[in-house]
């Protein structure tokens, strides 16, 4: 799992420099700790202008309060190294997620929701104290009517924190752990040898990695949502409406430019037929830097393999 700073837990709620100090002090050793357990704590770009007090942002309040060494650490955190959920945000402004009857759409909580409720672990650290001090949050996601529910542990407590990390499963750690789990995991794919060699070379990123499996877990689920008779069933539809259409969708075609364009590219060596080929253009995509694509056979059937030829950097880049 990774950890994002849940930004909603300042709130202009500081009425004096030392209890705020303490506060944020907190927050670098809760981040110290994810580092010790090889995580990162993810933080918005925008919250080093966060309202800390009635009157004063925390970049005017930190300036004031912290030494030049923890000025100089806590910064260069919020406004140069991140990592910034929003370089690898998942969900878009037109998603619907509540909290406590409150929108949180484009916050942190409702990011670490999202990337929960498609199966990419993400829980929160929050500011002590706040308005936010509860664990789990319960978060709600309104979509075409319908209403799922998913809880975010939130962590501000040193102790409880540490514990939590040292139980939660290893995480990957390479392209290579990316590789072993999909093809151990995913059973109704079927991956060529070579899919995953276009990721070599390239500096591995831990939530790429489970970016690209939460893609993968969708196209297992999708393949294994046929009945006896060889048609989709109505899961197999939902997860057809909800990842395969629409503006923010998971997958797609490769537009008729792109086909033409990049029409080499995108013809892979048949996994198990040799000799033969396959254009393989529709894709799942990873928004991350440089953007991922997963290309796999299409259409998806109950009877035929479905091939997955190629998971790496996006092939139609210009």
């Amino acid at each position: 799992m990774e950890l994002i700073f849940n930004d909603l837990s300042i709130h202009g709620q500081f009425h004096d420099m030392e209890t705020f100090r303490a506060a944020i002090t907190r927050v670098m050793y809760l981040r110290q700790i994810a580092h010790q357990f090889g995580r990162e704590l993810y933080c918005h770009r925008n919250v080093a202008n966060a309202q800390v007090t009635p009157t004063s942002t925390m970049q005017q309040v930190v300036q004031r309060t912290l030494n030049r060494d923890q000025t100089r650490s806590l910064m260069q955190w919020l406004n140069h190294h991140g990592p910034f959920w929003e370089d690898v945000q998942q969900h878009g402004v037109n998603d619907w997620l509540e909290c406590n009857g409150n929108i949180i759409t484009d916050t942190a909580v409702g990011e670490a929701a999202y990337c929960l409720f498609h199966g990419v672990p993400r829980d929160l650290v929050s500011m002590d104290p706040s308005c936010w001090l509860t664990s789990p949050l319960s978060v709600d996601w309104r979509e075409n009517g319908n209403v799922k529910s998913v809880d975010v542990c939130n962590y501000w407590d040193a102790n409880k924190l540490e514990a939590a990390l040292s139980t939660a499963p290893i995480t990957l750690t390479s392209w290579k752990d990316l590789e072993a789990v999909a093809q151990n995991r995913y059973l109704a794919l079927t991956f060529s040898s070579d899919s995953f060699e276009p990721l070599n070379g390239h500096p591995f990123g831990k939530s790429a990695a489970e970016h690209l499996l939460s893609r993968l877990e969708i196209l297992h689920r999708l393949k294994n949502c046929f009945d006896q008779q060889g048609r989709r069933t109505p899961e197999g539809h939902e997860i057809y409406t909800n990842y395969f259409t629409g503006n923010n969708a998971w997958f797609s075609d490769s537009s008729d430019t792109e086909k033409e364009e990049f029409k080499k590219a995108l013809t892979f060596s048949h996994p198990e037929t040799p000799g033969e080929f396959l254009f393989c253009t529709w894709h799942g995509k990873v928004n991350y830097r440089p953007p991922l694509r997963i290309h796999f056979s299409w259409p998806i059937q109950a009877n035929e393999p479905l091939y997955v030829v190629y998971v790496g950097p996006k092939i139609t880049r210009r």
